[in-house]
């Protein structure tokens, strides 16, 4: 049974960082695509970067040069590395698990199996 667990969340001012991690259990994550997700009160649940078991990122153009994402493999853990933040930034994040191929986009819903229950993002400003 797959299991993620993200953690790392929390308030910040704007312009702070934030480094979210999200343990895997029950899968290898250097096998598949995994993702982080964002939802906001009232809006859709959107994609914000992924990674491919071959190292290839995908990022929204909202966080384009400001968010990366990395995983560890031998602590089968994903990170999202999240600077120069925004009040935009706040959500619930989540980290997600999918499969290495697929016709679905990276950022998109759709491609992803396996989700984690969040952790709170809050940027004041």
């Amino acid at each position: 049974q797959v299991q993620l667990v993200e953690s790392g969340g929390g308030s910040v001012q704007a312009g702070g960082s934030l480094r979210l991690s999200c343990a895997a259990s029950g899968y290898i994550i250097s096998t598949g695509r995994m993702g982080w997700f964002r939802q906001a009160p009232g809006k859709e649940r959107e994609g914000v970067a992924s990674i491919h078991r071959s190292g290839t990122t995908t990022y929204a153009d909202s966080v384009k040069g400001r968010f990366t994402i990395s995983q560890d493999n031998a602590g089968n853990t994903l990170y999202l590395q999240m600077n120069s933040l925004k009040p935009e930034d706040t959500a619930m994040y989540y980290c997600a698990a999918g499969p290495p191929s697929s016709t679905w986009s990276p950022l998109s819903r759709n491609r992803y199996n396996s989700w984690g229950q969040g952790t709170q993002v809050t940027v004041s400003s």
